[in-house]
């Protein structure tokens, strides 16, 4: 855990217009450490996903924290939360969704498992639905091939006990 990180934006259809979602992932643990939503994609997005991981992992120092190249990453409120907290960026190279696969991975099975079956009116409706599937199903009871079959809490949970 806070070893490496991994941040990226999505986006989700409502009625009412586009809502977007950052996060942040911890690679080894997969788990969802951080994330914001808004109806516009700005840097203020991905700084709110940034500082929630930090609070959540009480602030540690020197975790890569790997992003694409978008406007919002490199922005300098972006660059100085990074700075600030001794965090190391690593950006993927311009247009390979390759080098991000573990944030790719994430939003395509949320989108799968839970965006295409709604159809969101508001998008409060959609925060809403996206919120309880982080943190109450995908955090917590859904498993992972790539970590042998546990769930996020259950690698974090074995790694602070370890």
């Amino acid at each position: 855990m806070n070893q490496k990180w991994a941040g990226d934006i999505t986006y989700v259809s409502t009625a009412q217009g586009w809502l977007y979602l950052a996060v942040i992932i911890d690679l080894p643990s997969r788990a969802v450490i951080g994330w914001s939503m808004s109806d516009r994609m700005t840097k203020q997005l991905v700084c709110n996903a940034l500082l929630m991981a930090l609070f959540n992992r009480k602030f540690p120092k020197g975790v890569i924290v790997h992003t694409d190249r978008g406007s919002q990453y490199c922005s300098k409120s972006y660059r100085s939360i990074m700075a600030n907290n001794k965090l190391i960026g690593s950006m993927g190279r311009c247009g390979n969704c390759w080098d991000n696969a573990i944030s790719e991975s994430f939003f395509h099975t949320l989108k799968v498992e839970l965006i295409h079956q709604n159809q969101y009116v508001t998008r409060d409706q959609a925060q809403r639905s996206i919120f309880q599937y982080i943190e109450g199903y995908y955090n917590k009871k859904r498993m992972h091939s790539s970590i042998d079959y546990k769930t996020p809490y259950e690698v974090e949970c074995l790694d602070k006990c370890a």
